[in-house]
């Protein structure tokens, strides 16, 4: 087991180096001057020199990528141009909202999915399961942005049951905060909730015909138990690996849903960022969000060894 944890770290740290190389390149091939784009057209050719220094775009380029690598390695992403601070510090100060919302929106989504899939794939072939087939596809072709809005406009304007935007005020509680995510939560988990429902189904169909489970229906177990325990434990590979996926997904998917609802989290400020070509903004969120796909991965790897003992030898 040991060897088989060093090995998926060692693996997540190469992810990551080529993910900061990627990161670098892209800033460099963009088109025109990143420091002239940065500045806006009414920079002066002072201003812009002054810039490049700064950031280091007037040195070779295998200067400028070591150069990189040894900040990116201390978390410096440079300084934020329209902010006027630290951008890991900028990205740093948004990831609570995006943090919550995106655990909000798993939980929603693990929660509508695993009952429906456990049933749909105990009753395969009924009216349950064309259903809760027909709705899985439903909710996995909907956009995020317009079932938003959907949901702003039923709950938040009509029955006024949640706010329309924000995040609470500064001494706002956890449960204000919750307030304040249901419905952006709901909007973002939903179609989570779908792709996870439709490969669970799958996974405990395969298992459900094993000779194991007929030999606990012949014990007398209760079809609960055999579900539960012997049919969902030994499926949980498959369904551990597209809760780990779609986890890393919320994260980049809180970008729409962020901005539709005013929510100050990461995802809200990677598009101000891009708008106004705040490049070590954008450097720092693509690696943090980058970061925890691999680290969110990385775990479902070790959850392996603790549900199927066949990993760990």
């Amino acid at each position: 087991m040991p060897k088989f944890i060093f090995k998926r770290f060692i693996g997540m740290l190469v992810v990551m180096f080529l993910v900061v190389t990627i990161v670098f390149v892209i800033v460099r091939i963009a088109p025109g001057d990143p420091a002239a784009v940065m500045l806006g057209p009414d920079a002066t050719v002072a201003d812009i020199v002054s810039l490049r220094h700064q950031l280091g775009l007037d040195q070779p380029l295998p200067i400028q990528y070591g150069l990189f690598i040894e900040r990116v390695a201390q978390g410096d992403f440079g300084t934020s141009i329209f902010l006027n601070r630290p951008a890991m510090s900028a990205v740093v100060e948004r990831a609570e909202p995006t943090f919550f919302l995106t655990v909000f929106a798993l939980v929603i989504a693990i929660v509508i999915a695993l009952p429906l899939s456990m049933l749909a794939a105990y009753w395969r072939g009924s009216w349950f399961d064309q259903i809760a087939t027909t709705l899985s596809m439903l909710a996995a072709s909907i956009p995020s942005f317009w079932l938003s809005l959907l949901l702003i406009q039923v709950f938040a304007v009509k029955y006024g049951w949640f706010p329309v935007s924000g995040y609470g005020g500064a001494g706002a509680g956890f449960f204000e905060r919750l307030h304040h995510l249901l419905l952006p939560a709901v909007a973002l988990g939903t179609a989570s909730s779908a792709i996870i429902a439709r490969f669970s189904r799958a996974s405990l169909l395969d298992v459900l015909g094993e000779d194991y489970v007929r030999t606990a229906r012949s014990k007398g177990m209760s079809e609960t138990r055999v579900v539960v325990v012997h049919a969902l434990k030994n499926a949980l590979i498959p369904i551990l690996t597209i809760i780990g996926l779609t986890a890393a997904l919320l994260v980049s998917g809180a970008v729409v849903i962020e901005t539709v609802f005013d929510l100050p989290g990461v995802g809200s400020l990677v598009v101000s960022a891009v708008l106004r070509r705040d490049y070590p903004v954008i450097q720092a969120a693509l690696v943090v969000i980058s970061g925890l796909y691999v680290l969110v991965n990385f775990l479902i790897d070790m959850l392996y060894v603790v549900v199927d003992p066949r990993v760990r030898f």
